[in-house]
């Protein structure tokens, strides 16, 4: 059974507990608490915004409760929030907010010059302000003071039903919503909880950015599904995670390879007390095992896992008695997911065991393809199974490995970045006739991107990259710029990236020596 108002069932059974410390607000709150706050903003955004089921709650701010607040108002209404990623420019924010056409926009004073912005070129009927001394639009503590607190009935309810989308990078250029259901979020709570051993008595941090799956579906909801308790930091910083960790006796953490380099380069990662985590999860991409060494000689040891944003995220679990063992691994599916090695040729064979395809995964934890794009759900959901366009192979045990990445998308620092996104703004420059993006290696990052540029006429790397800036987020920025005169092409004119990467990382390689 699925229900579609979990958080006043978990406020009925855990009411006194404490769900959530914002560290930025200082606030506490309770499961019943969260609840009532919930229920009063439902209440507000049906009789005073009519928000109807399925209609779009747009948010933009850092960390904070009242996104969670307004995730579950959504819930309980019906309706489908839409996380923004404050990291965007106004045009990239535009075409998001163009696709998934809000009733309501909610907002931290922050960004309210990004929002008016917005309201000039985008139709955003309502607006309502997180910050109390912030004078434009509702104010949202007045808005919850002023609502009911009698709980939210629907006319009808289905678990297929909508209640978030995530934008991810598309690769044609443009970013695409998946569609997460009710469904899709209690499985994906079921598969984390069995699998890491949750329970009501874990603490974790929020640190990852709530517009990305890694902040709001890796462990706050499954926590929060369960019972356990939560801090939301407005952002991630390894010194201040370190000093989190310690001070509230976290007992698991979530996060990627450059947030573990990160915090093991702090001044204080020698001294924290870790004696309260019962293990650290890495996700997002592969683990380097000197990482993983280093964190155990401190006595903290990793499981490791693998997602998507359309799946899960949590489908794989490399658990603690296998994290140097099968180092590389993303370890095995979870105990209600599927997960097929299928050949590349399009034919939905399995591949032999060590061989390498595309990885295809189904469940209830699979979303329901992508916001107002047909061709795009059609391609990514065949028969229940999801493609995810990653390539895995299988060892002799049955422990799955990521191969690589049919898209070309480059991974650093655990946000996604797709080359076509980024290469179409290059080749808008007046000076550019050709681009190519690439990653390379970073020790920090994971990998960064760099772009290989054919030039029409003069034009300096400053000059493209501060034309970029304006047009994409300050991730998604080339960090280094290449003129060449022609790329290698394959016989159909595609440009081999491969090929193109490897003379970019001997001209570095010459260049260092």
């Amino acid at each position: 059974m699925f229900v579609r108002d979990w958080l006043a069932r978990r406020a009925v059974l855990s009411r006194d507990k404490l769900a959530i410390i914002d560290l930025t607000s200082g606030a506490e709150l309770t499961y019943r608490q969260l609840d009532e706050r919930a229920t009063r903003l439902a209440n507000y955004l049906r009789q005073t915004m009519k928000v109807q089921s399925g209609d779009r709650i747009a948010v933009l701010a850092t960390n904070r409760a009242e996104i969670l607040e307004t995730f579950f108002a959504a819930a309980k209404l019906t309706a489908v929030l839409v996380p923004l990623n404050y990291r965007l420019t106004a045009s990239e924010l535009g075409y998001i907010l163009e696709d998934c056409q809000p009733k309501v926009m909610l907002f931290e004073k922050a960004f309210a010059s990004m929002v008016d912005e917005l309201r000039k070129s985008t139709i955003i009927n309502h607006t309502i302000a997180f910050d109390d001394d912030h004078a434009a639009g509702v104010c949202y503590q007045q808005a919850l003071a002023d609502a009911s607190s009698t709980q939210i009935e629907v006319e009808a309810f289905d678990s297929e039903m909508p209640v978030l989308i995530i934008y991810t990078s598309g690769t044609t250029g443009h970013p695409k919503g998946a569609v997460l259901s009710h469904r899709m979020i209690a499985w994906n709570s079921i598969n984390t909880n069995l699998a890491w051993d949750i329970v009501s008595t874990d603490i974790t941090t929020v640190h990852a950015p709530l517009f990305h799956t890694g902040g709001f579906n890796v462990l706050t909801l499954p926590l929060l599904h369960i019972g356990a308790s939560i801090r939301i930091m407005s952002n991630f910083d390894a010194a201040h995670v370190l000093e989190i960790i310690e001070q509230h006796r976290c007992t698991i953490f979530f996060g990627v390879p450059t947030m573990f380099q990160m915090m093991l380069e702090a001044p204080r990662f020698a001294t924290t007390d870790f004696s309260s985590v019962r293990y650290f999860i890495s996700g997002g991409a592969p683990c380097p095992l000197p990482l993983i060494e280093a964190y155990q000689q401190r006595g903290v040891s990793f499981v490791q896992g693998y997602g998507l944003t359309e799946v899960g995220p949590n489908c794989f679990k490399l658990g603690l008695e296998d994290a140097v063992r099968k180092a590389g691994s993303v370890g095995l599916p979870m105990l209600h997911s599927a997960a097929r090695i299928v050949d590349a040729d399009g034919c939905g064979n399995d591949v032999a065991q060590g061989e390498i395809g595309e990885l295809w995964l189904r469940g209830g934890h699979v979303c329901s393809g992508y916001w107002r794009d047909e061709a795009a759900t059609e391609a990514a959901l065949c028969d229940g199974w999801f493609h995810t366009g990653d390539l895995a192979r299988q060892d002799e045990e049955g422990y799955y490995y990521i191969a690589g990445r049919t898209k070309d998308m480059i991974i650093s620092g655990g946000e996604n970045i797709y080359p076509a996104e980024v290469e179409a703004v290059l080749h808008a420059h007046p000076a550019i006739s050709d681009a190519a993006l690439i990653g390379i290696p970073d020790l920090k990052w994971g990998e960064v991107p760099v772009a290989a540029v054919i030039l029409r006429h003069a034009a300096t790397p400053v000059e493209i990259i501060e034309f970029c800036a304006t047009r994409l987020a300050r991730y998604k920025l080339p960090k280094r710029i290449f003129f060449v005169k022609e790329f290698p092409l394959s016989a159909s004119g595609k440009v081999l990236k491969r090929t193109l990467k490897e003379y970019i990382e001997k001209e570095l390689l010459s260049a260092s020596s």
